[in-house]
């Protein structure tokens, strides 16, 4: 049960970083059919700042929610998506990477850590973290005693991440209300909305994204990339809703939708597109 002091914690949030330029992320983000709002983080990353329906709506909870999220981007595509989140009483971190498992921690709102050590170890690898001086700063979050809160900790999490090229705006932070965190980014110079435009539009983005580190996996192309990952996201995407229903969770559910209808529409383009 929820303490006095816990519900009056930030309102359920979040943000997905992704390994990736805005123009790479987009095209995939859209799959997710979630309205957000994408800008800049770095100069190798980009952040993906959602209106979050299904945890306003009270369907589910955001830690549910944007780990599916976070797995779609993920497997979709051949990038890393951290997700950050927070509620009234938790808040924490998702890292997907392909098709590993995911790897996350988790803080109570006062900021006690009920994670496990060994998570941010292999978060920190995957990252490509230093092993000594970044492992370090991490296992600081995992310690009690701290007069930290779970809010503190995750900017403390960023700060770590700023020598792996993360850098948030400053108004993007941990713990800030949703419309807030998307007017901010709305503000940004290089900031694009993200709408499900319909599968016609998605695909008429194309030319865009050949040109992109994307390109090779996209199913136009019709090569092998795009083939094996066709079928790379069916695979993944059975047992996804499987989980979901099991759990009856929408985000692991939705995930795993998502999957299921591009690796059948990369497969369906190959069919009727063969290469010469």
């Amino acid at each position: 049960m929820s303490t006095p002091a816990a519900r009056t914690g930030p309102a359920p949030g979040a943000l997905l970083l992704c390994r990736a330029a805005p123009g790479s992320v987009a095209p995939v983000a859209h799959l997710l059919r979630e309205p957000m709002q994408l800008t800049r983080a770095g100069d190798a990353w980009s952040v993906l700042v959602p209106e979050g329906r299904p945890w306003r709506d009270g369907a589910e909870p955001v830690d549910r929610v944007v780990t599916g999220w976070a797995t779609a981007l993920a497997v979709g595509a051949p990038w890393p998506v951290l997700a950050l989140w927070w509620d009234t009483d938790h808040a924490g971190f998702t890292l997907a990477s392909g098709f590993r498992r995911p790897v996350g921690f988790v803080w109570l709102a006062s900021g006690v850590p009920v994670g496990e050590d060994e998570a941010m170890r292999t978060f920190a690898a995957r990252m490509g973290l230093d092993p000594v001086l970044d492992v370090q700063a991490l296992d600081q979050l995992t310690r009690s005693g701290s007069a930290a809160d779970a809010r503190t900790r995750l900017r403390g999490l960023l700060a770590v991440l700023t020598r792996a090229g993360v850098l948030l705006p400053a108004e993007l932070a941990p713990g800030e209300p949703a419309d807030r965190l998307r007017e901010a980014a709305a503000r940004q110079p290089d900031t694009v909305p993200v709408e499900w435009p319909g599968w016609r539009e998605a695909v008429g983005e194309r030319d865009a994204v050949d040109h992109s580190r994307l390109g090779p996996w996209m199913p136009w192309t019709g090569g092998p990339r795009a083939g094996a990952l066709a079928l790379a996201q069916m695979a993944a995407g059975i047992p996804l809703i499987a989980r979901g229903l099991r759990r009856r969770s929408g985000g692991w559910a939705t995930a795993g939708a998502l999957l299921l209808a591009h690796g059948a529409l990369g497969l369906a383009y190959a069919l009727t597109h063969p290469r010469d």
